[in-house]
């Protein structure tokens, strides 16, 4: 019986000296028959096995903590999970010690001759360090294609990142075999790829060109392996990349400046047209009707300053329809003789039944200075529209309807959503300009008076507080009556000549129209007047359907094409697009 005993013993240790000693005899066989890039390629499949978070350091070089940056993906699965085809673990409890690590694809790592892991370009551009592990309910993303939907286009740019690197730190000149395939395998790839940035856009050329480029990869890692060196150039490539946004970033910034300023094609047109059909009319049939209500102190008074048809075209419009009385209103028009003629034009061609047009010429008043434009040109601006004569012609309006007490002023790049026949109901408390004001911080209309004036200047910090509250054109009941009473005109050309000898505020009529016009406004509900159409503000859309008037300041104008689009139709819908001269001069929505 205790021979018996003795042989089975002697048969369970052979069995497992056998199970010990097989899989050794095994792998060293293998790793003696496979190329250096198979042999790779098999440890790392043990790798996925045997690789443990203990296991996982980066030694080439040192991490540098960094807040806010983002680390590679981790994924986890059990170790009932390792196959082929990764299983979504993602309702599952994991244990600590079931949890494996593995890195990402966006994450691949080769080990060197030394057994060190070369870092990743990104990791070592981003400077990161590894995530915690996902949290319970996390989904694996390897499994759900349809929220990666990016993952081989990010793969691919990372190995274009990362074979322009290998290449800046190969030697001037260098001709090795690497280098050439290198170069060759980036162009194959880049033209592949071209501007794909989701995996459906990828061609299956590009997808067929990841494995080879991962293999020339993994050979110039070989020959490039000073990871330090390597880091620091990837810094460098960093840096100038950040330069070539910022360069970028000028320059579309002076390209919308550009085209804010520029006339389109369709409104020149238009005005060609206009202007043309104006001087064919004989002399009798260019007068406006209803012309006995210009200076009637009884009905509502609007005045708008503007070189655009279609802009003026839009304020007009959408106040007589917004309002509960047409009947009573009386819209002043006030532009310059080359534009005089196309503004009537359409005016005489669209004439409004109810309420009562007048179109006036600056040029041909007597209120502005002779050297009037020679003194805007001293604004060190080179943007027309801060130094246009229009702009700052609303200083003189008392001077231009002298037969009326109170008026509401409308910027041309407004819209008119409700009635405004209430403002006139507003008792002005002896002030003299009636506004939304922009001094609230954290609001997107917000503007503070040291960003646009002078304070450094000795006349300017003891006259006025930086602290102030300011306010915005665009939408103003103005008291003429106490206007005249104040004198502010003469205080305006006074503040003005002195502007004109040193640089007291940025070029526009805003900042001196705060200066003109300081301590004498009246804080208006800011529903009457809501801005930031024009730019990138941000305005809520409950504001603006709201709002009394909507204001499209910036260099955004709805008739431009760089205008927003979703702000477009609120202005869309006063433009007759149907009218022929519009659809001739090819003018759309």
């Amino acid at each position: 019986m205790k021979q018996i005993r003795r042989w089975q013993r002697i048969l369970i240790l052979a069995l497992l000296s056998i199970s010990v000693f097989a899989p050794l005899i095994f792998v060293s066989n293998r790793l003696k028959s496979i190329t250096p890039v198979g042999r790779r390629e098999f440890i790392e499949e043990l790798s996925k096995i045997r690789f443990t978070t203990n296991d996982l350091r980066l030694s080439a070089i040192e991490h540098e903590d960094g807040e806010g940056l983002k680390g590679p993906r981790l994924i986890l699965f059990k170790d009932g999970e390792f196959n082929s085809s990764a299983e979504s673990d993602g309702g599952n409890t994991y244990k600590n010690r079931e949890e494996q690590v593995i890195v990402s694809q966006k994450m691949t790592v080769s080990s060197d001759e030394k057994g060190q892991i070369l870092p990743t370009v990104n990791q070592l551009a981003n400077k990161t360090d590894f995530k915690p592990p996902l949290s319970k309910g996390e989904k694996n993303t390897r499994v759900q294609p349809d929220r990666a939907t990016d993952v081989k286009t990010k793969e691919i740019r990372d190995q274009i990142i990362q074979a322009k690197a290998y290449l800046n730190f190969a030697p001037p000149g260098s001709n090795s075999q690497v280098v050439k395939e290198l170069r060759g395998r980036l162009k194959e790839l880049e033209r592949s790829v071209g501007d794909a940035t989701k995996d459906k856009d990828l061609s299956k050329g590009a997808l067929r060109r990841v494995k080879p480029m991962e293999n020339v990869l993994y050979k110039a890692s070989r020959v490039f392996n000073n990871c330090p060196a390597i880091a620091t150039k990837l810094r460098a490539m960093n840096y100038n990349t950040e330069e070539q946004v910022q360069a970028q970033k000028n320059q579309a910034a002076y390209l919308m400046q550009l085209a804010a300023r520029t006339t389109p094609k369709g409104l020149h047109c238009l005005s060609m047209r206009l202007t043309s059909e104006y001087f064919s009319l004989d002399p009798e049939k260019r007068q406006m009707p209803n012309q006995q209500n210009y200076f009637d102190a009884n009905f509502n008074h609007y005045v708008v300053f503007s070189d655009n048809v279609l802009a003026s075209s839009v304020v007009v419009n959408s106040t007589i329809s917004s309002s509960k009385e047409p009947e009573r209103i009386v819209f002043h028009v006030v532009t310059d003789s080359l534009n005089y003629p196309a503004i009537s034009m359409w005016f005489l061609l669209n004439i409004q039944s109810k309420a009562t047009i007048q179109i006036l010429n600056i040029d041909d008043m007597d209120v502005l200075p002779r050297d009037y434009d020679q003194l805007l040109m001293k604004q060190n601006s080179n943007d027309p529209r801060f130094i246009s004569t229009l702009n700052h012609a609303r200083f003189y309006l008392p001077d231009i309807f002298p037969g009326l007490n109170k008026m509401v002023l409308l910027d041309h790049d407004v819209v008119v959503q409700r009635d405004l026949s209430r403002l006139w109901s507003i008792d002005m408390k002896g002030k003299v300009v009636g506004a939304v004001e922009t001094c609230l911080e954290g609001e997107s209309s917000f503007r503070s008076m040291s960003t646009f004036i002078n304070f450094s200047d000795t006349w300017v910090a003891g006259k006025f507080s930086p602290r102030a509250c300011t306010w915005a054109f665009g939408m103003n009941l103005i008291d003429l009556k106490e206007w005249r009473i104040r004198k502010l005109t003469s205080t305006y050309i006074k503040y003005f000549n002195l502007g004109t000898k040193r640089p007291l505020w940025k070029a526009g009529s805003l900042p001196i129209g705060w200066l003109t016009f300081y301590r004498q406004t009246l804080a208006l509900d800011k529903r009457w007047h809501v801005m930031g159409l024009g730019r990138e503000s941000g305005v809520k859309a409950v504001d603006i359907e709201q709002a009394a008037v909507i204001h499209y300041d910036g260099v955004m104008k709805p008739w431009l094409d760089i205008g927003k689009e979703n702000y477009k139709r609120y202005w869309n819908i006063h433009v007759p697009y149907h009218h022929t001269y519009l659809q001739q001069c090819n003018l759309q929505a």
